[in-house]
């Protein structure tokens, strides 16, 4: 297979995606206006931030000519769907290391199965093994029989993953006051806030527990660009029970902005991102007048 034609058609660049405005009186009433970057809609396979963080990578990968990829997540993980369906369309084998080793040997979940089905081979390790993939993410490679592989770190953020999320925030340069986006490693934040203009901020929703991610940005924004950079906030305690919790006012509430907007809501990080804005527009944490841009990271 000519891998140089399907890195071409898989990977070039995209034409910004919409921009779209929101009118809602639950934000009107706090003096807030609230725009939809659309970035679900950049890439028919690998919507918003999962395009933008690998597209960088799997130039390199493709480039250097490594013989497959291999990358991390946990059994629900958009980031591993996303690296199976790239590996999928250029026709390069791909590997999963998934957090949960009781999962080995299961049925698997619609998303598992998803990977399954675009040719990604999963290998399951304990939660503590699992820790190691920072530190030691050729050891797992090895355990995992892909030691020659491209490794992608957990959620795609490296700092070349930080390179294509720079170009949304420059999309949105001068759009917003607000940028948010909802964070799962923060790498799509890290990036975002780089792009943005003068006087702009970008503000990251943490769809997991822990408190963690402030640290993470740090190191990411220290790698890609030698410093933290000063224009970005976290806005924790929006989790919702944490990583793929979806109570049933969190789903009601997204059923009921998709009625009102004809926008599908992703439940496990857009979601969060929409309720978190509207409580802190409610909550007066935006002067009136600001306008919010929250980023659609990706599709349900």
């Amino acid at each position: 297979m000519n891998r140089s034609v399907d890195l071409d058609a898989t990977l070039r660049e995209r034409p910004p995606s919409p921009v779209v405005e929101a009118v809602d009186e639950r934000f009107g009433r706090c003096g807030v206006g609230l725009l939809l970057k659309r970035d679900d809609l950049v890439h028919p396979e690998l919507p918003g931030n999962k395009w933008r963080k690998l597209a960088p990578n799997l130039r390199v990968a493709v480039a250097e000519g490594y013989p497959e990829l291999l990358t991390f997540g946990g059994a629900y993980s958009n980031h591993l769907r996303a690296t199976a369906a790239a590996g999928r369309l250029l026709g390069m084998p791909t590997v999963g290391v998934v957090r949960g080793e009781e999962l080995a040997g299961r049925p698997l979940n619609p998303s598992l199965a998803r990977c399954a089905a675009d040719g990604m081979r999963l290998h399951f390790v304990s939660r503590a093994r699992y820790r190691e993939k920072g530190a030691h993410p050729g050891g797992l490679a090895g355990e995992a029989g892909a030691a020659g592989a491209y490794v992608i770190p957990e959620g795609g953020s490296n700092a070349l993953a930080l390179e294509g999320c720079a170009g949304l925030g420059r999309e949105l340069a001068g759009v917003a006051d607000v940028a948010a986006v909802a964070c799962g490693t923060g790498g799509t934040l890290a990036g975002l806030a780089a792009g943005l203009g003068p006087g702009q901020r970008a503000l990251g929703v943490p769809v997991l527990k822990g408190g963690f991610l402030d640290g993470e940005i740090r190191s990411l924004q220290t790698a890609a660009y030698g410093r933290v950079l000063p224009n970005w906030t976290l806005a924790d305690g929006f989790h919702h029970g944490g990583y793929a919790r979806v109570p049933a006012g969190l789903d009601a509430f997204a059923a009921d902005f998709e009625q009102r907007h004809g926008v599908p809501v992703e439940r496990l990080y857009v979601a969060k991102l929409l309720w978190a804005l509207l409580r802190l527009a409610e909550d007066g944490a935006f002067p009136r007048g600001t306008t919010l841009a929250a980023v659609v990271t990706g599709r349900p």
